[in-house]
């Protein structure tokens, strides 16, 4: 049965061999491995993961493809002349229907491996969806856009580092593995694309006590990149409070490190004394 790609999904099928052999490489599943798949498509990663895992969950939105799934990889416990020795033999993968911006990643047994060529129109959001479940995660190995990773892993102080940059780096320890050209992809994207792995840090290492005050001065700061912090966190900051914590006011946002945005959250985060 073919399959036609859809543009709402934004589907982009992996098909060059080479490349799904370098990805399976540097995944390294093992037999036990708690790992799921976004979006499996038509199984360039799937099939090669099943060879080396005891079960894969996958988590596909394309009801056609979701057909195909089953149709491979009948649900149901088979009938019972094939039990072996009156045990039902459990399907190899475990097929999620729905979108994986709503999916409770905490139903799956932790620690979790999560693998995926990711929707580009849609992977900053999925991106932070997980970060939502990185306590449950072992590691995440991800298909994105080469601009997107090229953001993810940049250090401050350059054109690419911004609020995605930031919003990931205080979680994530990240690394771009593999650049993957636009012709192994059938039909063929207008983009680059590459492989990132991304490993939580333990949440004993994490320096923000205040997640959202943090994620708010984040966003702050970078939503006028042009302007320097004296305005962009006046809503926050004043003279004062810059001079308390050694910032120079007149830097933009790229400029600081995600450890002094921690730093700027834990300031604020801290009870006011009255004199």
């Amino acid at each position: 049965m073919n399959h036609h790609a859809k543009k709402r999904f934004g589907q982009n099928f992996l098909v060059d061999e080479r490349i799904i052999a370098d990805i399976i490489g540097a995944i390294r599943p093992e037999p036990a491995d708690n790992m799921v798949e976004i979006g499996p498509g038509l199984g360039a990663l799937t099939r090669p993961l099943l060879k080396r895992l005891d079960h894969l969950h996958v988590v596909e939105i394309d009801r056609d493809i979701i057909a195909r799934l089953e149709n491979d990889y009948p649900q149901e416990n088979p009938p019972a002349p094939l039990f072996q020795e009156g045990i039902a033999v459990k399907p190899k993968l475990t097929i999620h229907a729905g979108d994986a911006l709503e999916f409770d990643f905490a139903t799956l047994p932790a620690p979790l491996r999560i693998v995926g060529n990711l929707p580009y129109n849609i992977s900053s959001p999925l991106l932070f969806h997980f970060a939502a479940y990185a306590g449950r995660i072992k590691d995440m190995h991800f298909m994105l856009q080469n601009e997107v990773v090229e953001r993810m892993v940049a250090e401050h102080s350059t054109p690419e580092y911004g609020r995605l940059s930031v919003m990931l780096q205080y979680r994530f320890h990240m690394e771009k593995l593999l650049d993957v050209p636009p012709e192994s992809f059938r039909p063929a994207p207008k983009v680059d694309s590459a492989i990132v792995r991304m490993i939580p840090i333990p949440a004993g290492e994490i320096r923000v006590r205040n997640e959202k005050l943090f994620a708010a001065v984040v966003g702050a700061a970078f939503g006028q990149r042009r302007k320097t912090l004296r305005n962009t966190l006046r809503g926050y900051l004043n003279e004062a409070d810059f001079e308390m914590l050694g910032i120079n006011a007149q830097l933009r946002a790229e400029n600081l490190a995600v450890a002094e945005f921690a730093e700027v959250a834990n300031y604020l985060d801290k009870p006011k004394t009255s004199d």
